[in-house]
């Protein structure tokens, strides 16, 4: 491995967390904090099924959508974290209690709205009725049939119930759970593993102070905001990197943050992988 930052990178690669530092690449002046509230929304957004296959569904209660069904699913609050969050949203439109198993998909319009897609499992309490309904939703029901038989909010959630599916029947990784380390950005890790003719596997790295995997982080002014998360990491590689094809996405292999109090920053950082060959 050479002088490869292995403890790094072995943490990466078990989805553990690992401090960002202050060295980030491409950013010629630190960008500025997000906030949670003010700059960038989350949005958190469970999946869950009974013993019978059957899927939690919530009936809105909200003007625009009332009556219609969706997932559990709702904004971050500030000073709240991920996996808190989602146990609220959930008992909050459902009536049960829940634990997160793994992360699913992240979705993005960009850094200002991030939702965390969850696996979860129910482990108490009561589904909510017509009786209890209120401003969070009117009702829940485990509906063993197909969702698209229902009026829904929206189909947005078919993709998320296909790759919900394919984890129960053989889960293509490891479970993903947010780690706990605070970061003032919202930055993004990169593994990028490429090999040689002479079939040596290489490992790109950042080289100012010690040898690290490169960080960069997303900006905050109301473009950048706009922009697709990936971004600073298409840019840093097309700026660095000459090679042809690009490299392309593969998938996201951890995710890290700590809820600040009140006021505080609230970013995360994103762990990814890359290949230069699609």
């Amino acid at each position: 491995m050479g002088d490869a930052p292995v403890a790094e990178l072995e943490a990466v690669l078990d989805g553990g967390a690992w401090d960002v530092g202050t060295a980030l690449e491409g950013s010629p002046e630190p960008p500025g904090p997000v906030r949670l509230g003010r700059n960038v929304c989350y949005v958190v957004l469970a999946v869950l099924f009974n013993q019978e296959g059957s899927l939690l569904l919530v009936q809105e209660a909200k003007p625009e959508c009332r009556g219609r069904w969706y997932l559990p699913a709702g904004r971050m609050e500030p000073g709240e974290g991920i996996a808190a969050a989602l146990r609220r949203e959930v008992r909050e439109e459902s009536g049960l209690d829940c634990e997160p198993l793994t992360l699913l998909a992240l979705e993005e319009r960009g850094p200002a709205w991030i939702r965390f897609a969850f696996l979860a499992r129910a482990t108490g309490g009561t589904l909510k009725t017509l009786e209890q309904a209120d401003t969070e939703s009117l009702q829940a029901t485990w509906w063993p049939g197909d969702p698209r038989s229902l009026p829904l909010r929206s189909l947005d959630i078919l993709p998320l119930l296909d790759l919900a599916t394919r984890y129960r029947q053989s889960p293509p990784h490891p479970p993903t759970l947010p780690q706990e380390l605070p970061c003032s950005s919202l930055c993004l890790r990169l593994l990028l593993p490429f090999s040689n003719s002479s079939g040596h596997l290489w490992l790109l790295l950042a080289t100012s102070g010690t040898l690290h995997l490169p960080v960069v982080a997303c900006g905050t002014s109301p473009s950048q905001l706009r922009s697709g998360l990936r971004s600073p990491l298409l840019r840093l590689l097309r700026d660095r990197l000459a090679w042809e094809p690009h490299p392309t996405t593969l998938g996201l292999l951890g995710l890290q943050h700590r809820a600040g109090d009140s006021g505080d920053t609230d970013g995360r950082q994103a762990r990814g992988q890359s290949s230069p060959y699609s």
